[in-house]
């Protein structure tokens, strides 16, 4: 059945400082499981609590730099760019520099109970 999403829910955030995170599709806005989009606007110095999800997870850079912790390995993903990485990876985002704003797709649906933060960071 088409949908046209005109207003997401706004989700709590995790990490140092706050973040905006604008669910369009997801568990809280549309209920749905399958999938997850939303938009995400981080702060110059946001860093959020190392995690490993039970989702595969998208991420498309719109306006600064994210940068990504997988393992042993950095990455800093610029505007127009896109990262991905599969479930059961130990992964850190973070916005040291200067902010931004990204879309962040998972697969099955982001939930708190299956992004497993990680506590001792």
């Amino acid at each position: 059945m088409p949908q046209h999403i005109k207003i997401p829910t706004r989700v709590p955030s995790a990490g140092n400082k706050p973040k905006i995170i604008d669910e369009f599709i997801g568990r809280i806005n549309t209920g749905t499981s399958v999938i997850s989009i939303a938009r995400m606007k981080s702060p110059p110095g946001w860093i959020e609590p190392p995690q490993r999800p039970e989702f595969d997870e998208y991420t498309f850079v719109l306006k600064g730099s994210v940068h990504v912790k997988a393992g042993d390995t950095n990455y800093i993903v610029n505007a127009g760019e896109i990262f991905f990485t599969e479930k059961g990876i130990t992964i850190q985002y973070s916005t040291p520099e200067v902010g931004a704003e990204y879309i962040a797709i998972c697969l099955p649906a982001f939930s708190v109970d299956n992004v497993h933060r990680l506590d001792e960071w």
